[in-house]
């Protein structure tokens, strides 16, 4: 498995020849499935006429082997944006993405997304999670890798953590390799 993260949020996870892209800005990357986390009311469509998958709302979903769970976060949307937090199960591994998240989740949605293999948290304060709330929600969803998004400087997260991290351009593991990591945080570099 190899994870790439491009900036603003936005992930693509590859095994094989099958990929996952998270939060794309543009149509520039390509994927089998794509999630988005914040989606505006109006004019919300699904797919631009390829074989792609995208979701972007909350339900139940099967694409390629990939299932699904997306979750409302129905204390943040408004009638103008939804946002979506989304556990997916793939290969035998749980990725959890919290995107836009700016305030804590319900006890339900904790419970749901609790010890995932990858967790991708956003932690750069503003209107995404403060860094103390973000280390907060990492230790209680007991992730075994916690890759943090949307921010200029993770260091106050990673304080608040109280953990060092890895720096990578990619992460790139098999399942095996996270087994026994409990809290080990990797943050990428964005890729242009």
């Amino acid at each position: 498995m190899i994870v790439n993260y491009f900036g603003n949020g936005c992930f693509r996870l590859q095994s094989g020849e099958t990929s996952i892209l998270v939060d794309p800005e543009n149509h520039r990357l390509k994927a089998d499935l794509t999630l988005k986390t914040l989606t505006a009311t109006e004019g919300a469509a699904a797919g631009d006429g390829d074989d792609a998958a995208l979701v972007a709302f909350a339900g139940e979903y099967e694409v390629k082997g990939i299932e699904v769970a997306g979750r409302a976060v129905a204390a943040e949307s408004t009638e103008k944006f939804l946002k979506t937090a989304y556990a997916v199960l793939w290969e035998g591994m749980k990725f959890v993405f919290l995107g836009h998240l700016s305030k804590p989740m319900d006890a339900s949605l904790m419970e749901e997304f609790a010890e995932p293999d990858l967790l991708f948290i956003p932690v750069g304060g503003g209107h995404y999670l403060e860094p103390e709330v973000a280390a907060k929600i990492a230790k209680q969803l007991e992730a075994r890798v916690v890759i943090p998004s949307l921010f200029k400087d993770p260091e106050e997260f990673l304080k608040a953590l109280g953990k060092k991290a890895e720096t990578a351009d990619k992460f790139v593991f098999k399942q095996k390799d996270i087994i026994t990591d409990k809290g080990r945080v990797v943050v990428l570099a964005a890729q242009n």
